[in-house]
């Protein structure tokens, strides 16, 4: 990899809860939103310095290998459902990154995957909506990069450590997921003592030195408290590996800590602290 004073970190990005950036007032009111709204314009800003295009990771899309999107115009995919009619008409023209599709593919067959490829399919809400907020200008090129319907942990660090080398081209990666995703805890208050014990517990284990970061994430993190409450299915926890693993070894911090819908949600760098 080149100069390091160059490389860029990586993130993994809570994207809240459907068209939530739209909608405050109805989710509790903007105050509750501010502290993520706050984040994710930082988070814009630092990409508008730095980086040439963004590589996104979304919850939202699964495949049986990964997949890369090459489209260079995306639109929308309104992947949620049961939200005014205003909500499905919103606009987010950012351009696709066909080159560093290219890119992603042929870093990830070098790395020994199968890789999938398509050119049709939209920007997800785990992409357009914090991205609406961080970006509101759509001027950064985005290349999207599914998960694997596996949602092996092993399998997406690989991915992740196959990807490492975007951080030296300008490229942010970016995962966009929930650190808490159970569609019955959000807004129960009940959830919120478990929800604090795994967002605690998951602090750790991303701030831990690498070997240690990637046995609990790899084997521990089902174990951790309140894990399957917290997470009844791995797709929003998922993008986090694959942000991991392309941090190659660098020291992971909590950039984000909030609540949001009653529970308690963090987001996460790799390499931040060079920066």
């Amino acid at each position: 990899m080149g100069d390091r004073s160059n490389r860029l970190p990586t993130f993994y990005i809570p994207h809240g809860g459907g068209p939530w950036h739209v909608m405050m007032d109805q989710f509790g009111g903007k105050a509750a939103w501010a502290p993520l709204v706050d984040y994710l314009q930082s988070l814009g800003k630092f990409a508008g310095e730095r980086a040439r295009a963004l590589l996104v990771v979304s919850a939202h899309w699964e495949e049986p290998i990964p997949t890369v999107h090459h489209g260079s115009a995306p639109g929308l995919l309104y992947d949620y459902y049961g939200f005014p009619d205003e909500t499905y008409h919103l606009s987010w023209p950012a351009p696709g990154a066909p080159d560093v599709a290219q890119r992603v593919e042929a870093l990830l067959a070098g790395a020994g995957f199968r890789v999938g490829r398509e050119e049709e399919r939209g920007y997800d809400h785990g992409t357009f909506v914090p991205l609406m907020v961080a970006l509101p200008k759509a001027d950064l090129p985005v290349a999207q990069l599914s998960l694997v319907d596996s949602l092996s942990p092993t399998t997406h660090i690989r991915i992740g450590k196959a990807l490492a080398p975007l951080r030296d081209e300008g490229v942010l990666i970016i995962g966009s997921g929930m650190s808490y995703h159970n569609m019955r805890g959000f807004g129960d208050p009940r959830a919120r003592p478990g929800s604090e014990r795994f967002d605690e517990w998951l602090r750790d284990a991303v701030e831990s030195p690498e070997a240690e970061r990637r046995d609990r994430l790899l084997a521990a993190w089902e174990s951790a408290p309140d894990a399957r409450s917290s997470h009844p299915r791995s797709d929003h926890l998922v993008p986090l590996f694959v942000a991991a693993g392309a941090g190659n070894g660098d020291r992971g911090r909590r950039e984000y800590s909030g609540t949001i819908m009653d529970v308690a949600v963090s987001g996460f760098s790799f390499g931040m602290q060079a920066q």
